[in-house]
């Protein structure tokens, strides 16, 4: 999407508010012994307070309101009966839509007290976020974004999933130009003036290679290793990225 007024801003920066307050409530609310199913449960219920739905159920049939995946579970876990740990590293994605704009934003949640290398992947997640946030300025090309993730994540230690990257949003869960979190010299897309897009490593503690489970949505590290999620939606602007799902 790109905004043409500040109407579309007004609205998308509603929808950025009540996806932010859902992740907040979800992660007051992850404590050990929590099942998956509960944690979704808070929030859909923030979403429906504020007269948002998610639109992972609405637009591909997925089975919860959130995405909740728990440690070697990348993205796209279904919540359910599993109860949460202390030491877990929960990841909640939540797209949600309001009067037809849409805002996606990504938290890794520490469940309790965790090790020092569950930390410093969360950490990692959200500096790579930093960084790449930088480079979203109009006439930057898309490819920008990704090697500034790519280089912070390796600076840390951590390896970007490949497979797995931001994308445009607004009035979709996922638009065009698809945002990789490496610098994929193919790539051509430019950012331009009003465009929304999100920017969101996906990292792990090992090699970076995934794999989808039987159930046909979570998406799971091949080597078992721990994974990380950040993710925010913003706008590309002359003075500099609007985020619309941060505080």
């Amino acid at each position: 999407m790109t905004l043409r007024s500040s109407e579309d801003l007004e609205k998308l920066r509603a929808i950025g508010a009540i996806v932010r307050m859902s992740l907040e409530a979800m992660a007051e609310a992850a404590k050990p012994g929590m099942t998956t199913a509960e944690l979704d449960a808070v929030c859909a219920s923030v979403l429906a307070a504020h007269g948002a739905e998610g639109s992972p159920a609405k637009v591909y049939g997925f089975p919860g309101t959130a995405c909740i995946s728990v440690n070697d579970e990348a993205v796209h876990g279904i919540p359910g009966p599993r109860k949460l740990a202390e030491g877990d590293l929960v990841k909640c994605d939540v797209t949600a839509e309001k009067d037809g704009y849409v805002a996606d934003s990504a938290i890794t949640v520490r469940v309790g007290k965790v090790d020092r290398k569950a930390d410093a992947l969360v950490r990692c997640a959200q500096s790579a976020f930093r960084q790449g946030m930088q480079a979203a300025r109009p006439g930057n090309y898309v490819r920008d974004i990704g090697k500034a993730v790519e280089a912070e994540v390796r600076r840390w230690g951590f390896d970007v999933i490949r497979e797995l990257c931001g994308h445009g949003v607004g009035s979709s869960i996922h638009e065009e130009p698809c945002v990789p979190n490496y610098c994929d010299p193919r790539s051509q897309d430019k950012l331009t003036e009003g465009l929304v897009i999100t920017i969101e490593p996906i990292i792990a503690a090992g090699k970076g290679r995934v794999r989808v489970l039987p159930d046909k949505w979570t998406i799971r590290t091949r080597d078992r290793s721990l994974s990380a999620h950040y993710e925010h939606t913003l706008v590309v602007t002359k003075d500099g990225p609007l985020l619309v799902t941060a505080a």
